[in-house]
């Protein structure tokens, strides 16, 4: 291969769609456009983009930065930071790594048996950080509702932000709403300045829920790490759950455990399906 040849790796968390691409020792920049164009080559479709740089802080492995399909930026993405990390594990046989990101910087490890772990740092509940458009003292259950003033579908969600932000509405079935249809409005209400992630999530046990997710930059996806987290620590700060879950999504399960130092550690799988070739002229058309 010559160093005009750009690759792809097509992966994906528990169905989430990810796609790396390795710019590490290369001038090659990403662009919201490049991005577009990609998801739009065959077989490269996804819902996060994987981009790796340079290491930029002494002691980590590289930079990342990540987008959405429709091009915008995210900082946060826990089923592609671990297949990020997996291929990086079985090409260098380490069990360890550090990825920065703009977020900050996430430790990695292996396990026996060969899922990862990504320690997705603290969680941030201050309606400043989430960040929300007005004041609320209390980020466990703040005001939105969908529908009728005194019949609402949906209401009173939990928010935090876990890299991104993200809403978590509590209800007895996640497949009894379209949240393809209410989804787009939530994500792009007023009260999210940054736009947010809107989640439906049900309480099965106290160790387990079960959660749907709209992206904010993606749409509906079979999964979502960055929301499962959220989910997590906002039932257990609610009291709904203890402070280690199983959350079931769509695309499978994710192990989240809430640890007493305040960290969120996320355990799932991951899957290589395939690898592609990107054209030379993606960059600069973008």
């Amino acid at each position: 291969m010559t160093r005009d040849d750009l690759t792809f790796l097509k992966m994906n968390g528990i169905g989430n769609e990810i796609v790396v691409v390795d710019l590490r020792g290369r001038p090659e920049r990403m662009t919201a456009a490049a991005a577009r164009a990609i998801a739009a080559l065959p077989g490269a479709h996804f819902d996060q983009l994987m981009v790796l740089y340079d290491a930029r802080t002494p002691g980590t492995d590289a930079f990342m930065r990540i987008y959405n399909i429709d091009g915008s930026e995210s900082f946060a993405c826990g089923n592609g930071t671990r297949c990020v990390s997996r291929r990086l594990f079985d090409s260098t046989g380490r069990d360890r790594l550090t990825l920065e990101t703009r977020a900050g910087l996430l430790a990695v490890s292996d396990n026996a048996d060969g899922r990862v772990t990504v320690d997705m740092g603290e969680p941030r509940f201050d309606w400043r950080d989430i960040p929300l458009a007005e004041p609320f003292a209390d980020t466990r259950a703040i005001e939105l509702q969908v529908g009728p003033i005194d019949a609402p579908l949906l209401h009173s969600p939990a928010v935090a932000n876990i890299g991104n932000p993200h809403a978590i509405f509590w209800v007895d079935d996640v497949e009894a709403y379209d949240l393809a249809s209410i989804g787009p409005m939530l994500e792009n209400h007023p009260l999210f300045p940054e736009r947010a992630n809107i989640s439906l999530a049900h309480v099965t046990s106290p160790s387990s829920l079960t959660l749907k997710v709209w992206e904010r930059g993606a749409g509906l996806t079979r999964a979502c790490g960055s929301a499962a987290c959220a989910a997590a620590v906002s039932a257990a700060r609610t009291k709904r759950t203890g402070r280690q879950v199983t959350v079931t999504l769509p695309g499978g399960k994710l192990d989240i455990d809430w640890t007493a130092g305040n960290r969120i550690l996320m355990t799932g799988p991951t899957e290589f399906e395939h690898d592609g070739r990107l054209p030379p002229s993606i960059f600069a058309a973008a």
